[in-house]
C-alpha cells in the first residue's frame, strides 16, 4: 500500500511512503518489543518473557505474528493467537498485540496489519477475530471503522506454567 501526504502539502514535506506487511522472522522481536513498550507488562516469576514468547510464536501454526515495514525499517507490528472455541463455533482469532512506531502513519499502518491479521485468520480457519476493547474514544472509533464491533468483556485468572517453581497463595 502507498500512503502520500495530504493534499494540501504545498511544500511537499510528506513524500510518498510505502508500507509493506509480512511475516515476521525471529530477527524482528527485538524490535516488536522495543515498539510495544509497556504494553507488554511484566511477567511473573515462573513465565517467559514476552520476547521469548514472540519468539515461540513465530514458530507455531496457531499463530500469526506479523510486521509492517517502511524502506526495510519495522514500524509496525500484530501478533494474533488463535484458540478453538465450542461457543463461538470454531477458531477465534485473538489481537494479543498491535504496535505503531509513533513516526509512521498510523491510520495507514493499522489498517495495513489489520487487515492482514484479518486475512491470516480467516486462512487459519478463524469464524472471529477478537481484540481488547480499547477505553480510548479515538481507539474505538478506528476499530469500528475496520468493523469491530463492541463484544463482551473477559476475566482472567494467571496461572504457573507447568515446571515453575511459583506457587499460589495460601
Amino acid at each position: 500500500m502507498q500512503v502520500d501526504g495530504a493534499p494540501s502539502d504545498p511544500g511537499g514535506k510528506h513524500r510518498l511512503v510505502e508500507y509493506r506487511v509480512r511475516a515476521a522472522r525471529i530477527t524482528d522481536v527485538d524490535r516488536l518489543v522495543a515498539l510495544s513498550g509497556d504494553r507488554l507488562g511484566r511477567h511473573a516469576p515462573g513465565q517467559l518473557d514476552a520476547a521469548d514468547v514472540m519468539r515461540q510464536l513465530v514458530f507455531l501454526p496457531h499463530a500469526s505474528v506479523l510486521v509492517a515495514e517502511r524502506r526495510r525499517e519495522i514500524v509496525g507490528g500484530a501478533i494474533l493467537a488463535i484458540r478453538p472455541s465450542v461457543r463461538a463455533g470454531g477458531y477465534v482469532g485473538t489481537i494479543d498485540l498491535l504496535v505503531v512506531d509513533p513516526e509512521a502513519d498510523l491510520d495507514a499502518v493499522t489498517d495495513l496489519l489489520v487487515e492482514e491479521v484479518v486475512r491470516s485468520a480467516s486462512n487459519k480457519g478463524c469464524a472471529t477475530v477478537e481484540a481488547p476493547q480499547p477505553e480510548d474514544p479515538a481507539e474505538r472509533a478506528r476499530w469500528e471503522r475496520l468493523e469491530f464491533k463492541p463484544a463482551e468483556r473477559r476475566v482472567a485468572r494467571t496461572v504457573a506454567t507447568a515446571g515453575s517453581t511459583a506457587r499460589r497463595p495460601g
